[in-house]
């Protein structure tokens, strides 16, 4: 087996990107993409993009800057299914930390499903720290296109940037 390095870049996600992010999440949540886009144009959330040389996300996420007081919540974060435990997980996460830290908070916290231990994991790796979990749910589609409701319980977790 061989070993290639591609360099990745973060910036911002664009409107014009939304289509390449079909394997993010169901068509519901790539529609959804556009309102975030405009919550980023308001200043009060940053989505990001991990992109190779080819300009195309492989990886996104947010941090919404109003979801609590004094911190930033990491939210929304997907890695190309392809591509995942590549390290490309880290470097979105890490970019996101970054975008907290320029806006003078020195908190990040995330919320992570309690059936994904991978995930928990990596938050773990990374240093962040359980500090309780609640109910989260998000609209989703079902198999004959309706809207579905989808719950579940989530882990909160928090780092201190600091």
């Amino acid at each position: 087996m061989s070993t290639i390095h591609v360099p990745l870049g973060v910036r911002d996600l664009t409107p014009a990107d939304v289509p390449t992010c079909t394997w993010s999440g169901s068509r519901r949540h790539v529609e959804k993409l556009h309102l975030q886009l405009a919550r980023a144009r308001d200043g009060v959330v940053d989505y990001l993009a991990v992109c190779p040389p080819s300009d195309i996300p492989v990886a996104i996420g947010g941090v919404d800057y109003e979801a609590r007081p004094g911190a930033g919540v990491i939210w929304q974060l997907a890695v190309m299914p392809a591509l995942q435990s590549c390290g490309i997980g880290s470097v979105l996460i890490r970019a996101a930390e970054d975008r907290i830290r320029r806006r003078d908070l020195s908190t990040a916290e995330l919320s992570v499903e309690e059936d994904n231990p991978r995930a928990r994991a990596l938050y773990e790796r990374l240093g962040y720290h359980a500090y309780g979990s609640g109910k989260d749910g998000w609209d989703t589609e079902g198999p004959d296109g309706t809207t579905v409701w989808h719950e579940t319980m989530c882990t909160l977790m928090r780092r201190e940037l600091r």
